[in-house]
C-alpha cells in the first residue's frame, strides 16, 4: 500500500530518498533556503513551501507519515545550545507538535544531533517525550545512530525518533549494526577532474606542523589534543584560572608560548593568555585541565626540540591552526589520513575514520593521500545521496552545507522499511468507567 508523507525542513530530499525508494509518495515539503527549495522541486516535480511557521496547517494535505530533520542549531554542541528557547529555532518544534495535532499522521521520524538527549541535563527530551506521548498519545521509540555502523566510513551520530499511532514501539527493532570496518578509500575517486587542492596558506601550515611531528620521537605519545599555546605556559589553571587569580598575581607568570605577563597592564594582560582560558570565572572543568596539563608535561618532556619549532608555529595567524588533533596512532604523515581543518584545531583521522560532514564549507574533510578536498560526489556518497537521481547545489560551499544538514538515506530506509513493515503491538484507547479518562492499552 502506498502511502503519503510530508518532507519538513526538507533540505536535499533525503527522506524523500528513502521513502520515495520504499514506494510512497510526498504530497507536501517544506524548505526554508530558496536555493534548496529551487532544487528540491527540479529534483522532485513538486512544488515547496517556504516558510511553514506560516503555513495554514489546514491546507497542508493529509498524511500517513511526518518526516523532519528539525533545525538542531539550539541543541548542537558547536552552537549556543539555547535548545527550545532558542528564539530563531527553538520554536520549530512547537509547529511540528500542532502538525502531528491536526492531521494525526499514523507514523513520525524525527532527526537530530545526538546531544539532543542530553540537552538541559534531559530536560529538553522530557518535555519533547511529553509532548509527542503523552500529550499527542504516540508510542515512541529513540536511537543514536551514524553511518559508520552500517558499513559507511563515516562517523556521524544523530538522534532518530520514531513515533506511531497504529503500534507499540517499545520493543522496535532497529536496523542491525555491521561489525565491517569501512575504509573511506571505498568511496574515494580516482583521477578526479580539476581537483581543490590546500591554498598556500594551509599548505605552509600543514607543513610547519609535518616537520614538527618528524623530530618528536615516535615513541613519545602526542597529547590529543595538542594546544601548542601551553608550550612554555605557567599561569594557574589546576585551582585557579587567570580571572581568578587577578591582575596583580598573574602578572608573576607565563601566558602563551611562555610570554612573560609582567610588563603587561590589566587590558592586555588577559589578550595574552589562551583565549579558552581567558574567561573561566572560579575554576577550569576538569576535561580542560586534563588538557593543559598533558601539553605542558609534554612540552617539559620535548623542550628542546619544541623550543625551535616556536616561532614557527606562533607565526602561524589563526590561532585554531595552532591546535592539533591528530587522532590516529598510525603514521604520522599528513599524507596518510584525513584532514580537517576546524575551529577546534586542525583534525587528524585515519581513513576508517571519516569525519562528520558540517554545514560549514570551510571545513570540508581534504584526502592526504590523494592530495586533494573531497569532491561533491563524495560527500553525497558518505550520505548514501545517489546523485545519478537528484542533482546537488552548483558550488561547493552550498552542496557541503546541504549535504552537512542532510539526513543519511540508508539509515532513514533502513528506520522505515523496519517502523512500516514489522509486526508490532497493536495500541488501543479504552475507556475507564471509574474515572471517566480515556487510557492506552496493548494488545498481541
Amino acid at each position: 500500500m502506498t502511502l503519503k508523507f510530508i518532507d519538513l525542513f526538507a533540505g536535499l530530499g533525503g527522506f524523500h530518498l528513502a521513502l520515495e525508494r520504499l514506494g510512497h509518495e510526498c504530497v507536501f515539503a517544506s524548505e526554508k533556503d530558496k536555493h534548496l527549495a529551487k532544487l528540491y522541486t527540479e529534483n522532485f516535480n513538486i512544488s515547496v513551501d517556504r516558510d511553514i511557521t506560516k503555513k495554514n496547517i489546514s491546507e497542508i494535505p493529509s498524511h500517513d507519515i511526518l518526516c523532519a530533520g528539525f533545525p538542531c542549531q539550539p541543541f548542537s554542541k558547536a552552537g549556543l545550545r539555547k535548545g527550545l528557547d532558542d528564539e530563531k529555532n527553538g520554536s520549530l518544534f512547537e509547529v511540528l507538535v500542532d502538525i502531528l495535532s491536526y492531521h494525526k499522521p499514523s507514523y513520525f521520524i524525527l532527526e537530530n544531533v545526538s546531544n539532543l538527549k542530553g540537552h538541559n541535563n534531559g530536560e529538553t527530551w522530557s518535555y519533547i517525550q511529553d509532548k509527542l506521548e503523552i500529550d499527542l498519545g504516540y508510542s515512541l521509540n529513540q536511537q543514536v545512530l551514524s553511518p559508520h555502523q552500517f558499513g559507511i566510513p563515516h562517523h556521524r551520530n544523530r538522534f532518530f525518533i520514531i513515533g506511531s499511532k497504529q503500534t507499540d514501539l517499545s520493543n522496535f527493532k532497529w536496523p542491525e549494526k555491521s561489525n565491517k570496518t569501512t575504509s573511506a578509500r571505498d568511496i574515494i575517486s580516482k583521477n578526479v577532474k580539476s581537483p581543490v587542492r590546500l591554498n598556500e596558506y594551509r599548505q605552509e601550515v600543514v607543513n610547519i606542523w609535518q616537520d614538527f611531528l618528524n623530530q618528536i620521537p615516535k615513541t613519545s605519545q602526542l597529547p590529543r589534543p595538542l594546544w601548542s599555546m601551553e608550550f612554555g605556559a605557567t599561569y594557574p589553571f589546576e585551582n585557579e584560572t587567570p580571572l581568578s587569580t587577578g591582575f596583580k598575581n598573574l602578572r608573576k607568570f607565563r601566558g602563551s608560548f611562555g610570554e612573560d605577563l609582567s610588563s603587561f597592564n590589566e587590558s592586555e594582560i588577559l589578550m595574552k593568555v589562551p583565549s579558552y582560558a581567558s574567561k573561566e570565572p572560579i575554576e577550569f572543568p576538569q576535561w580542560k585541565k586534563n588538557i593543559i596539563r598533558h601539553n605542558r608535561n609534554f612540552y617539559n618532556q620535548h623542550k628542546a626540540i619544541i623550543d625551535k619549532f616556536l616561532p614557527r608555529i606562533k607565526a602561524i595567524e589563526w590561532p585554531s591552526y595552532q591546535k592539533l588533533e591528530f587522532n590516529t596512532d598510525g603514521e604520522r604523515l599528513f599524507s596518510k589520513h584525513i584532514l580537517q581543518f576546524r575551529g577546534s584545531g586542525i583534525r587528524v583521522k585515519r581513513d576508517d575514520f571519516f569525519p562528520a560532514l558540517v554545514t560549514i564549507g570551510q571545513q570540508v574533510p581534504y584526502i592526504g593521500w590523494e592530495g586533494r578536498y573531497i569532491t561533491q560526489e563524495e560527500g553525497a556518497r558518505l550520505q548514501n545521496i545517489d546523485t545519478n537521481k537528484i542533482r546537488l547545489p552548483d558550488s561547493n560551499d552550498k552542496a557541503f552545507k546541504a549535504l552537512g544538514n542532510s539526513v543519511n538515506v540508508e539509515i532513514i530506509y533502513q528506520i522505515l522499511e523496519r517502523l512500516l513493515t514489522q509486526e508490532q503491538k497493536v495500541i488501543e484507547m479504552k475507556f475507564d468507567p471509574d474515572t471517566g479518562n480515556e487510557y492506552k492499552a496493548v494488545s498481541q
